[in-house]
């Protein structure tokens, strides 16, 4: 499969691979797959059923500077720690021309160490981590305003070398963005506009959000790489617990817009906010989250391993043989798949959510 290039211009032209589980009385679930269109989405939902949107806002997260040797390296925010504290994974020298796995090693930094990045605007290193010496926690040397200000000012979007030109930090952005919580754009959303979202909720279709920090996708680093995602921050609305309750109590799918959205619900029996390190995979079974809109990955990519606590192997190899055989894009302005379970028996779920303060 190729990789989107650019933005898309006209997002109708997104396709949707939707994939669908039957169950019938007696009988394991039998998968359909079928080819849509993302302006379909509608068509594929039913009245009763819950969108839940991650509605962080995207960070320009990429920082060029130099340690104080004036070797040139680049800083990826990885998550946020403290008010002026950050986990953050450090590249060499180059830019996101090159590709990730190929950029040159960073200098070996150690604590005290520190990072200039502008005239005003440094990096001290607190820590290494034992993961490894690319993964640093960094203290910069402003906080709240003002640390935001040259985030803003000095940074960039982190973007990766099949990109066509430079993204704007603009056109990383979901319609509904709101806090800058990720690092990248929780991606799966990226093709909801107002029109859509309207049509949804004419259908009957109810729609709400959560705040989850979607983390890096790839560090070049195969140690890192094999760990991600990374422990990331979520905060579930109280009325997001409760219309998640109010669904699954009619029958209803509650139906997640992206992994990022899937960690959080799924950790939520532990409190509506704070760091999760939930991993999905096919030991895992989603207990709240009935269906998945999602992004295009290649089967070698840790994404795609994801998507084996939603589907059996043997239906992602099909769902694989259709993408490929279907032309469709990857990656984070490509074409989406639609995983939809079938739908539930009204259960009561409060008692997922007995640890959370709701």
């Amino acid at each position: 499969m190729k990789p989107a290039r650019a933005p898309r211009s006209n997002r109708a032209q997104i396709r949707l691979l939707v994939v669908k589980q039957d169950r019938q009385d007696g009988q394991d679930p039998q998968d359909r797959i079928r080819h849509s269109r993302i302006d379909d989405l509608p068509d594929h939902l039913q009245a009763g059923d819950l969108l839940v949107v991650n509605d962080a806002a995207t960070l320009p997260a990429s920082l060029h500077g130099q340690d104080a040797r004036g070797n040139q390296l680049e800083i990826r925010l990885a998550s946020q720690i403290d008010k002026r504290v950050w986990q953050a994974v450090i590249l060499g020298a180059g830019n996101w021309r090159t590709a990730t796995e190929r950029r040159l090693p960073p200098p070996l930094l150690k604590e005290g160490d520190e990072i200039r990045l502008a005239e005003d605007f440094r990096a001290r290193v607190l820590g290494v981590h034992d993961l490894s010496r690319r993964l640093l926690s960094l203290e910069f040397n402003m906080e709240a305003r003002d640390l935001w200000s040259c985030l803003y000012r000095y940074g960039r979007p982190v973007q990766y070398s099949y990109m066509n030109n430079e993204l704007a930090l603009w056109s990383v952005q979901n319609v509904y963005a709101s806090r800058p919580w990720a690092i990248e754009m929780p991606s799966a959303g990226h093709a909801l506009n107002w029109q859509l979202m309207l049509r949804l909720m004419k259908r009957g279709v109810q729609i709400v959000t959560l705040t989850h920090a979607a983390g890096l996708s790839s560090t070049g680093d195969n140690t890192i790489d094999r760990a991600l995602p990374l422990a990331e921050r979520f905060e579930i609305p109280p009325n997001t617990i409760d219309a998640i309750s109010r669904t699954k109590a009619r029958g209803g799918r509650v139906i997640a817009v992206g992994t990022s959205v899937v960690r959080a619900l799924e950790s939520a029996s532990s409190g509506l906010s704070g760091f999760t390190d939930l991993r999905l995979d096919s030991g895992y079974q989603p207990r709240i989250v009935g269906g998945l809109l999602t992004g295009t990955h290649e089967a070698s990519e840790s994404h795609y391993q994801l998507l084996k606590a939603f589907l059996p192997s043997e239906t992602l190899t099909r769902v694989n043989r259709s993408l490929e055989e279907g032309n469709y894009l990857t990656h984070e302005f490509g074409d989406l798949c639609l995983i939809l379970a079938p739908l539930s028996t009204r259960i009561a779920t409060r008692s997922l959510f007995a640890q959370a303060e709701v």
